[in-house]
């Protein structure tokens, strides 16, 4: 029996310690659009990070890659709600986020 492969996208975001709450709200709006695909999702917190270190992640899992670009291009709504979230959130990103993708191993 062939067991499926999983993955884990962690997307980090780096913003000013103002712009934190309205960063959050950002996050927990995907975070609900990746649930309501039924993806497993979550906003993570670091309660310490090294220097450098993103203030906010946001990790999406999936079966296969596919599952992530089908998320991303379809993401939080319509393609105008989408367009109008990504343009307000990047205003308040100090840099493009960064992005890992990670195989669970067994």
């Amino acid at each position: 029996m062939t067991e499926l492969a999983m993955y884990i996208a962690r997307f980090s975001y780096d913003v000013l310690p103002v712009n934190r709450q309205a960063a959050i709200e950002f996050i927990r709006r995907e975070v609900e659009a990746a649930r309501s695909t039924g993806l497993t999702a979550r906003l993570l917190v670091p309660l310490t990070r090294g220097q450098g270190g993103a203030a906010l992640q946001f990790e999406v899992e999936m079966n296969d890659l596919g599952q992530l670009d089908q998320f991303r291009n379809r993401g939080v709504g319509s393609d105008e709600e989408m367009h109008a979230w990504m343009h307000a959130f990047s205003e308040i990103l100090l840099s493009p986020p960064g992005v890992e993708i990670l195989k669970v191993g067994d």
